[in-house]
């Protein structure tokens, strides 16, 4: 399936609105609202919207530290990878990991209440990671902005 306007339209309201009424949304993009909700389903179908979340504000619920970590790991063989994956994956505080070409093998984002939670986190549960080799730990000191939002 392609994307026209229209999709483009509804997918771009409702990466900023997600709990836009239907009725709202295909009047704001100039749709019948049976029409807008077959666009949406079929969006959804298709796998174009992958899920509905509420986004939460990090400080409010105790986490506004930001550190995003840099992973060196021991070797690159599929099962270091995948045993280092699957258990990053167990960590609440990592709210992202990405496999790197470049000086890491992974940049982490991770999310703490404070230096010392996140010396905690590191000792803890980063550093016990399979086929950590090394860990390079940047702190954020401001979000200049932050969206979800991708371009459509």
């Amino acid at each position: 399936m392609t994307l026209d306007a229209t999709d483009r339209r509804i997918l771009s309201v409702l990466q900023q609105q997600g709990r836009i009424s239907n009725a709202d949304l295909s009047e704001r993009i100039n749709l019948s609202a049976s029409a807008c909700h077959r666009r949406v389903q079929r969006l959804e179908e298709e796998g174009y919207i992958r899920d509905y979340v509420a986004l939460l504000d990090a400080r409010k619920i105790g986490c506004p530290t930001t550190v995003f970590v840099e992973i060196t790991l021991s070797g690159q063989a599929d099962e270091v990878l995948e045993a280092f994956e699957r258990e990053v994956k167990k960590i609440p505080d990592v709210l992202e990991c990405h496999l790197m070409a470049g000086s890491a093998d992974y940049l982490l984002k991770v999310v703490a209440e404070d230096t010392e939670d996140f010396a905690r986190i590191h000792r803890a549960k980063l550093a016990r990671l399979p086929g950590v080799q090394g860990m390079q730990s940047s702190f954020a000191l401001r979000t200049v902005f932050k969206t979800t939002a991708l371009p459509v």
